[in-house]
């Protein structure tokens, strides 16, 4: 009698491991989007696990806005080399110097919407069919509404109101010349299930993750991190506080949560009792109700 019993952790690994089969199956030049955060993180684990012993067959895509946080700089070229996969990497400033985007001015200015040109067009320059992210949907409402394999027009514009059916996770991956699809293997996933399967197969993460030291200011509610990027306003007081960070974006719009959690036990046990949202320190989720949305709909991850 086999008395081994399939984990909720062994089946979402095993339906994320379809996905990725199913993408390399199915496409002629797909790619891992990688923003150096932990669900990319453990997409890449999942990759490798999928193709094992064999190296992970996808090249790996960053786009660099240029205010990213340096520790997750550091850790994405150690785990690039580490894997032996293709970095594939989108200037944001490069497209604001050659006039492709327009570098936002003001307090508040960031340059997020500026990373949905520039992924288009790595997208279009090195012919890429299929991009493969670590979006969740319980992440955020929009996130909610996409499918595994999410459906792009030539103008890498998304429309929630015509997604494609997938009963039995029989998925539809045709498509026009000029068009793509987006695809997000570990869609089913929580929060805590990425902390939990971290904790599981012992994966790395960045510093940023864990509780460290760091000078911040308070804004909007927000603990943001002082940065040559962000502009301070004549009022606002730079503060030492203990935090971490529970998403990985740029150092201009993503809070930090004041935290004594320095080891994944103390996160997953800080996360049982949270009563905030993941994005909940996302400035710019905030810029209206629709935010995350729009952005998915103009080609946003």
């Amino acid at each position: 009698m086999n008395d081994y019993q399939v984990s909720h952790l062994d089946e979402l690994e095993s339906e994320a491991i379809y996905v990725i089969r199913e993408v390399a199956a199915n496409f002629q030049n797909p790619v891992i989007l990688f923003s150096g955060g932990k669900d990319s993180i453990v997409l890449s684990h999942l990759a490798g696990k999928a193709f094992y012993p064999a190296k992970i067959p996808f090249s790996f895509v960053h786009v660099d806005t240029g205010h990213n946080f340096p520790e997750t700089m550091v850790f994405r070229d150690d785990l690039i080399q580490r894997l032996g996969v293709k970095l594939i990497v989108g200037s944001v400033e490069e497209a604001i110097g050659q006039g492709l985007v327009m570098e936002e001015t003001g307090k508040d200015a960031n340059r997020n919407l500026l990373q949905i040109e520039t992924l288009l067009n790595v997208l279009k320059t090195h012919q890429i069919d299929a991009a493969m992210g670590g979006a969740r949907r319980d992440e955020e409402v929009a996130r909610a509404k996409e499918r595994f394999f999410s459906h792009r027009d030539m103008f890498g514009q998304w429309n929630p109101k015509s997604q494609r059916p997938e009963l039995w996770h029989l998925f539809n991956t045709r498509c026009h010349p000029g068009e793509h699809f987006r695809v997000f293997p570990i869609s089913n996933w929580t929060e805590m299930d990425i902390w939990s399967y971290i904790k599981q197969e012992g994966i790395e993460l960045p510093s940023l993750y864990f509780s460290h030291s760091r000078k911040c200011v308070e804004r909007n509610g927000q603990l943001l991190a002082v940065s040559d990027y962000l502009a301070l306003e004549p009022h606002e007081t730079i503060v030492s506080k203990k935090v971490r960070f529970r998403t990985c974006g740029d150092m201009t719009i993503t809070g930090a949560w004041e935290s004594d959690a320095r080891t994944v036990d103390d996160v997953i046990l800080e996360l049982a009792s949270a009563n905030r949202s993941e994005r909940g320190g996302r400035v710019d989720d905030k810029r209206s109700t629709s935010a995350m949305e729009d952005r998915k709909k103009l080609g946003y991850f």
